[in-house]
């Protein structure tokens, strides 16, 4: 139904694909493997798109990458349509069940996030942040799942709820970088980032 309303299959896999993932960019050959669609209708639906102003462009190291206009007037609205929402009203990756049971089987997190190559902001260092009480070998499982479904190698840390805290409040360099760059927010269980 969805797909008759905004006129093609491949818009709305697009549209749940760009909102799901707000602060992530994605080239061509990426996006045709997400959504599993022919790469002659992915790149009509991203030009459609581009000139409507709901995604943005931008290209490095010789790639093209394509990601959600947050600017765009109807972002919000359209956000709430297509975007998974998370805890803490954050958008999240994928669909919260889906989610939530990968990260049961970590432990207990209580804030994941994804910077540094998964938004294109390499000023934190690392691509993937975890707090919570974790079982490490489930992490690593999970880490290298990542990887493999990514094609390239995740720089992670994680760190205990305590451990997180005190950084906080000491103004530590390393957690005040990685707040304040561009990030995707998986689980913000007590809004911790507000």
């Amino acid at each position: 139904m969805v797909e008759q309303l905004f006129g093609s299959k491949t818009r709305v896999k697009l549209l749940e694909l760009f909102y799901s993932n707000p602060n992530r960019s994605f080239y061509v050959r990426e996006i045709t493997r997400k959504i599993d669609e022919q790469i002659n209708s992915v790149r009509r639906e991203l030009a459609n798109l581009l000139n409507v102003g709901i995604i943005v462009s931008e290209t490095t190291n010789n790639k093209l990458y394509y990601e959600v206009n947050q600017k765009y007037e109807f972002f919000q609205p359209l956000s709430e349509i297509f975007g998974k929402e998370g805890a803490g009203g954050q958008v999240a990756v994928a669909g919260p069940k889906v989610q939530d049971d990968e990260f049961k089987a970590l432990g207990n997190i209580e804030l994941a996030l994804y910077t540094g190559q998964f938004t294109r902001d390499e000023s934190s260092g690392i691509d993937f942040l975890i707090v919570g009480n974790v079982n490490q070998n489930q992490v690593n499982k999970y880490v290298a799942d990542l990887e493999a479904k990514e094609g390239k190698e995740i720089r992670y840390t994680v760190l205990s709820p305590s451990d997180f805290d005190y950084r906080r409040k000491i103004k530590d360099r390393f957690v005040d970088t990685v707040l304040s760059s561009k990030k995707q927010v998986l689980v913000d269980k007590y809004n911790i980032l507000g």
